[in-house]
This record gives structure tokens, sequence and C-alpha cells, in this order.
């Protein structure tokens, strides 16, 4: 079937509610760039669980985002004059032919597409929005890792004269994430570039970030500058930060709480202060994609 363009549909009026939505843009017809199977059953995962598209005001002032500050609002307050252009991503390491790629350059190379995944912060909330991006695995392909690439490290922008909260150790700066090799490789994997078919918001990572559904939300680098394949496991800032609270997989699994979360519940964000939390499901409600990654693990060790 045809796939729809995002320039042929109206964002705002689409956005209202999610059932609307997937009518109107056809997901499972293929307006994603995942295969038929996978579209089919990412956004039955929505479908399931009956819950609307989070508001863009929502998805867009309430934030963790450290650079900025540490306060949920502190990053629409405060990023609005950061400045992304220009903008270069080094892609390198154990790599056959590295990149250095504007963001334009990126943009041309990978145009991007709609993706609706549920975003799950170790904090216990959760938000439902619709970004635009294109599969990691694309960008990753081109460079052509080596067999010793068995990690994918990512570095995000340090720029204390633009970030105020880089001129503060609350973390190790520039913030630093990680991903195995096949995790990064998955189809779900996404980098992004906007949301609500809008360019990406400063205060949610602009100009390019990262998503992995499954994994709670810190694990999704923002304003990143460098991705780079390595052959060991990368220590992020949050594990360097506090090891015993933060684990390198760090995938939704109401089964572990953390040490000042609970995990087995998460509040919806924008569906109002009396409304109940819901049950949080393993991997965030991928797991028919992406169980298979873990097969044999023991998911509370590897936390």
């Amino acid at each position: 079937m045809k796939k729809i363009k995002y320039s042929e549909i109206t964002p705002e009026n689409i956005y209202k509610n999610r059932r609307n939505f997937i009518k109107n843009l056809g997901l499972a017809a293929g307006s994603m760039f995942l295969s038929q199977n996978l579209i089919t059953s990412a956004n039955a995962n929505i479908e399931k669980e009956d819950l609307k598209l989070t508001e863009y005001r929502y998805v867009t002032t309430y934030n963790n985002y450290y650079e900025f500050g540490t306060g949920k609002s502190d990053p629409v307050e405060k990023s609005q004059k950061f400045k992304t252009k220009p903008w270069d991503v080094v892609i390198d390491g154990e790599v056959e032919n590295p990149l250095k790629l504007s963001m334009e350059e990126i943009t041309t190379m990978f145009p991007s597409e709609e993706r609706i995944y549920k975003l799950r912060c170790v904090e216990g909330w959760s938000m439902i929005i619709p970004w635009l991006g294109f599969p990691l695995n694309q960008i990753l392909k081109k460079v052509s890792p080596t067999s010793k690439a068995k990690f994918v490290k990512f570095t995000s922008v340090f720029d204390p004269e633009q970030m105020v909260g880089q001129r503060f150790p609350i973390l190790d700066w520039p913030y630093k994430e990680g991903l195995r090799i096949d995790e990064a490789m998955h189809d779900l994997t996404i980098l992004v570039t906007g949301l609500y078919g809008k360019k990406l918001p400063n205060q949610n990572g602009s100009p390019l970030r990262l998503m992995v559904p499954w994994k709670y939300g810190f694990k999704s680098s923002k304003a990143i500058v460098n991705i780079k394949l390595v052959e060991k496991m990368p220590i992020s800032s949050w594990m360097k930060a506090s090891p015993r609270e933060y684990g390198f997989y760090s995938n939704v699994n109401p089964k572990v709480d953390h040490p000042r979360w609970s995990q087995a519940t998460e509040r919806v964000i924008g569906e109002g202060i009396i409304s109940p939390r819901i049950p949080t499901t393993m991997f965030n409600g991928y797991g028919d994609e992406v169980a298979s990654l873990y097969a044999d693990m023991d998911l509370k060790k590897y936390f």
C-alpha cells in the first residue's frame, strides 16, 4: 500500500486523537520505515494499551535534560537560544569508512518518517510521542563496522556557555551513553530529527537525538555530536555517577525497581493528577520485538 508522506497530512488536527491519527496516517499501511510485521506489532503495543498521544505542550515542557538544569521546566526555559547551526556529527571508531556529516547532509541522506513510541522515564512516568526520524542502522551501515565493533558509544555536545547546567558537576560532561551493537542495529532504534511534524525542539534534544523505546529515557542521548563504534562496553554518564542505580542495559523492567522509584507502574503525563497509574510492561511493551536480544540473560543482574 502507498506510503503517506509527512507533507500530505495536517499534524495539529490529526494528532489530537491517537485513533484518528492512526486511521488517517495508515500506520499499519507502511507510513513508517519498519518492516510490515514490525510496524503492525509495534503499533499494536500502543493500541492494546488504549493510550492517547501526549499533547505537544506536555512533550515540550516536561523534560529531563540536565545540560539545561535539573528542573522539569528548565529545558524549555533555558534552551530557547541554544544554537544548533552549524552542527556536525562524527561517526567513527571501529569502522572502515568514518564519516563527518552536517545535519543538512544527514537529513538529505536519511529522510525522516513517522514513528510513534512510548517514552518511559526511570522516574515512573511515560509519554506517547510521534517522533520523526530514521533507523540508526542506516547510518551505521554507511560506515561499515568492523568485526571489532561490539558496542556503540554516543557523545553529546559540550557547550557550557550555552548549556548552563554543564557549568556544574551534576554529571561527568559531556553526556555519554552506549548500546550493544545488536541493540543499535535493531530496526526499532532510531535517530530523531523531529516530533509532532515539526523540527525537534531544543528542549527535546535538537538537532539529533537517540530513541530506544524499550529502554528508560536516559538511554536516549540528546544533541549528539559523536557516534563511535567500540570494542569494549562504554561507561555511560549515569553509570559513572551511580553504578548501583544505573546499569548499562537499563531495559524497562517492572520486576526490577530503581532504588528510588518503583518500576511496577507509571504515571501517564497529561492524564491528570487523579488518573490512576498504569501497569508497566516488560520492555515498555516491545517485548515481542526485542526480548530475543536478551535470551538467557539474567536481567536483574544485567539491569
